[in-house]
């Protein structure tokens, strides 16, 4: 990113804190990708919605989540980064028979409350990497389950600071996908659940990580699947049919374990991972006719 367009001097007053130039590699899971001009963290909603009333107008908001399956490219991301670490953005509260999640909570934390309280039917959002918010966005699954399918409602705040509770029908979800207008800042989602007997959660839960640990790499610098898998297929069996398992382009390359799954060796830059998926999207759609969808996502400045 070069030189910086907003005025720090024109910052509104917040409670929460700001970073300049921070860099957005440390916040993704691939850990690659230049600065944030500003990065914001509201201190709570009200935070947050101070400063959506007050920031330079016509200056672009991008909220980060988790950073699982996110790539920043290497110029970084222009005007205001938003990542809710907040204590009121990571709260829990069940209520009948529905489980609230701040958008800031990580998947894996809801693991404890799922497995003590029997919410069956939410085990296999602990296995996903990322936060809640990022969840929804993406309409992010496993394990035969995805978010549209206990999705009660979502809170919201739109870009004039207003708070709005959406009903999951208003997203039109679709595979990873969801109707969601860019301008909306996820605040926290309401969950469905089933009351189910503790044991056969917890044995539910240790089964989706056995399976992971058994079949997707660990350890590594990876954003999950790379490529969506088309209807009727799977993306990794088209990308081992066409050699792109074996492709590599700088310090990116594909798992050995998965090769859906790309892997950072740890000097790869986010041109490098993208090249790589271009390559490996080309080989595919020449030899099979079949075109490969991202499931991560790309943003930034080249």
């Amino acid at each position: 990113m070069t030189g910086t367009k907003l005025n720090i001097n024109m910052l509104p007053k917040v409670r929460g804190k700001y970073k300049i130039a921070e860099p957005l590699r440390q916040y993704t899971w691939l850990n690659v990708g230049g600065p944030a001009e500003v990065m914001f963290f509201p201190e709570d909603e009200e935070d947050l919605r101070n400063f959506l009333l007050n920031k330079p107008q016509n200056s672009e908001v991008f909220v980060i989540g988790g950073g699982s399956n996110l790539l920043v490219r290497d110029g970084g991301i222009a005007g205001f980064v938003i990542k809710l670490t907040g204590a009121e953005f990571a709260k829990k509260t069940l209520q009948d028979n529905i489980l609230y999640c701040g958008a800031g909570c990580l998947n894996f934390s809801l693991k404890q409350v799922v497995v003590e309280n029997g919410l069956g039917g939410l085990e296999f959002l602990c296995s996903i990497p990322g936060t809640i918010g990022g969840a929804l966005r993406s309409n992010a699954g496993c394990f035969g389950g995805d978010i549209s399918k206990v999705l009660e409602y979502a809170r919201v705040m739109n870009k004039n600071g207003e708070i709005l509770t959406v009903k999951a029908e208003d997203f039109h979800f679709g595979y990873r996908s969801s109707d969601f207008p860019p301008d909306w800042i996820i605040l926290g989602v309401g969950l469905r659940f089933e009351k189910t007997d503790v044991v056969e959660v917890q044995n539910k839960v240790a089964e989706n990580d056995e399976y992971r640990r058994t079949h997707q790499p660990q350890g590594i610098r990876t954003a999950g699947s790379t490529f969506k898998n088309p209807e009727g297929n799977a993306a990794w069996k088209l990308i081992k049919q066409c050699g792109g398992d074996v492709m590599q382009f700088g310090g990116a390359k594909m798992s050995e374990k998965h090769c859906n799954f790309l892997q950072n060796d740890g000097t790869a830059t986010a041109a490098d991972i993208e090249k790589l998926c271009d390559k490996i999207a080309n080989a595919v759609k020449q030899q099979t006719g079949i075109e490969l969808e991202l499931e991560i996502k790309k943003v930034g400045q080249e």
